[in-house]
């Protein structure tokens, strides 16, 4: 009798713990530090990030021609050999009409189209009411919200969608299920546009009170199966799921989890990821789900968008914020696609938020990447979109598989590397104002962005004793800045080298900078600099001849990346500011006189 107790026990317990384990889940060690914007995460080596919009209100014809500083929820796509991005846009803050959504183009991903509107705004009749409020619509505007932006059909119909919303103040929710409808339109080869149509109305909305008819007006056999095809895709649909009213029959899971995104797994099984790590499995391709969705084990998230998917080397990867902030961006991968087993940064930065707004949040947000269906980039690599402080838009490239550590020292001469792939090994972050370009054989950081820095760093195998070697060429010496640094695997500098704006090279020694030789326009400077990370010391020369010998300013057990930075460190936010910033930063659309510096090469070597 005991026997057979104990073997029902064994039994129980082995049907638990295989329940337990078949749901995503985090079994890493590694955690943030959201004091840093990098959370001390260690790099994806390979990252480039590229800021594909900048907003500005002042001088609209450099922006969207209109000035409209809340930017947010990008979506993305790749058809037809390019890359599309999809965002809403309000005048100033979130869901304050009036809204509208843009769309950008690129052929590989750093060089983007300047925004072109795609669902302009939309006047709702006056005398609209909304279930919930006593609000009676006069002169107002329609806002956009919308989960999912684009779908490829079997045929190979490209199609673009949004949702106009009603929001009647500040604090009314778009996604409510009382808005308008979902509007689509054909993006096609040649690049032009189809009409705009309705897809699926809200209830108490037709043909007969909107602006734009219904997908089966339209004279395009191929548009309207596309449409058709879509309708009855419930993995699509289910991303409708906020939007749509709280009992229509085309979402499948209508409880109100939020942002919602899938992937398959090898057995044909699809997981489903929402808003605060929320997750569940079903079984039939999105026709049915469990009752409840539940926290994945392990993973940190808040109320950002987790993003989920199989990559293209066979292994499955989440880009989210890992903190109860949103920064950073960050990459988590997994074998099978259920545990998830590192924690690595894709973006630890964060500029001045420049325009304040309704619900602007700091840091780089609302991560999407590309939906199964929408497309494979040529490249191999992991391509994804966000916000920045919900009011410019970024994309970033990860390269596969995903890897954190330098196999060999750097021995990269720019003049003599494959063209095209100089900076495969290099983690960029380029503005749109401060550009990480190779030009002529050179690593060139521009920088005109009173707001933003360039920035290029390159991971090396983690050691105590290194030399390091580069060329700096400096195209002015009045003004602009240049920091290098050397940095451990957590983003701790170590040594700092300033080429400042008065024409000096200086090194931190502490709270304070020595000075050590002055600089000219226009000439290089071969820079070795020599660590013992144990010691501290370290020694700089510079065109041959010894400097300075000094003592680090910060403590680190090894080094394992070389910096290139055109800005000070940013320590704003950290996380006791306020969540809101009500006002604009002065000046906050103005260029500011250009820099330039060129990088020949960089070494590195152990000693």
């Amino acid at each position: 009798m005991k026997l057979t107790k104990y073997i029902l026990f064994l039994s129980v317990l082995a049907i638990s713990s295989v329940k337990a384990q078949d749901t995503v889940r985090y079994t890493g060690k590694t955690l943030v530090n959201a004091d840093y914007h990098h959370g001390q995460l260690s790099p994806v080596m390979g990252v480039h990030s590229i800021q594909t919009f900048r907003a500005n209100r002042e001088h609209p014809e450099l922006a969207e021609n209109f000035g409209w500083t809340y930017n947010h929820a990008p979506m993305l796509a790749y058809w037809n050999n390019k890359f599309y991005v999809e965002y809403l846009s309000d005048k100033v803050g979130e869901s304050i009409p009036p809204g509208q959504t843009l769309l950008q183009s690129s052929k590989d991903g750093y060089t983007w189209t300047k925004p072109e509107v795609i669902f302009p705004v939309y006047r709702i009749a006056d005398g609209t009411t909304k279930a919930g409020r006593t609000d009676v619509a006069k002169d107002l505007d329609a806002v956009m919200h919308q989960r999912m932006g684009f779908y490829v059909s079997t045929r190979n119909v490209f199609l673009v969608l949004g949702f106009y919303a009603i929001s009647f103040d500040a604090k009314d929710d778009p996604n409510d299920g009382n808005g308008i409808g979902r509007a689509v339109r054909e993006i096609k080869a040649d690049g032009t546009y189809g009409p705009i149509y309705f897809i699926h109305y809200n209830p108490g909305y037709s043909e007969k009170n909107t602006r734009y008819p219904l997908y089966t007006r339209s004279k395009s056999k191929a548009f309207v199966e596309a449409c058709k095809e879509l309708l009855g895709n419930k993995l699509m649909t289910q991303q409708w799921n906020e939007e749509a009213d709280r009992k229509d029959p085309l979402i499948t899971l209508q409880k109100q989890y939020k942002a919602f995104c899938y992937y398959h797994l090898p057995d044909g099984r699809v997981v489903g990821l929402w808003k605060n790590a929320l997750t569940a499995i079903s079984n039939d391709n999105g026709k049915s789900w469990p009752e409840n969705a539940s926290r994945a084990p392990g993973f940190v998230n808040s109320n950002a968008k987790i993003w989920g998917q199989k990559t293209a080397d066979g292994n499955y990867a989440t880009v989210y914020n890992p903190s109860e902030y949103r920064w950073p961006l960050a990459i988590s991968t997994s074998k099978n696609g259920l545990e998830y087993t590192n924690l690595l940064l894709v973006n630890g930065e964060i500029t001045p938020m420049r325009y304040g707004g309704n619900y602007k949040s700091y840091g780089p947000q609302y991560v999407r990447g590309i939906e199964e269906g929408n497309g494979k980039p040529a490249d191999g690599k992991l391509w994804v979109t966000y916000s920045m402080n919900k009011e410019d838009i970024w994309v970033s490239s990860i390269p596969l598989p995903v890897n954190e550590k330098a196999s060999q020292h750097v021995n990269d001469d720019f003049g003599k590397l494959a063209k095209g792939k100089e900076l495969e090994l290099w983690n960029t972050y380029s503005p749109l104002w401060a550009p990480v370009k190779v030009e002529n054989g050179t690593l060139v950081l521009k920088d005109k962005d009173p707001f933003d820095y360039a920035k290029a760093e390159r991971l090396f195998p983690a050691v105590r004793k290194v030399i390091t070697t580069f060329s700096v060429t400096p195209k002015q010496n009045d003004h602009g800045l240049l920091e290098i640094e050397l940095q451990d695997a957590k983003g701790m500098a170590s040594v700092r080298l300033t080429f400042d704006t008065a024409g000096t090279i200086s090194a931190k020694a502490g709270a304070r900078y020595k000075n050590f030789m002055k600089y000219t326009a226009g000439e290089t400077y071969d820079i070795k600099l020599k660590l013992d990370a144990f010691t501290r010391f370290y020694t700089i020369t510079v065109n041959g001849k010894e400097v300075l010998t000094s003592l680090a300013f910060q403590p680190v057990a090894e080094v394992s990346r070389v910096v290139f930075r055109t800005g000070d460190v940013r320590r704003f936010p950290d996380v006791d500011t306020p969540a809101d910033q009500t006002y604009d930063l002065p000046n906050a659309g103005e260029s500011a006189k250009e820099a330039i510096y060129s990088i020949k090469y960089l070494k590195t070597e152990g000693f």
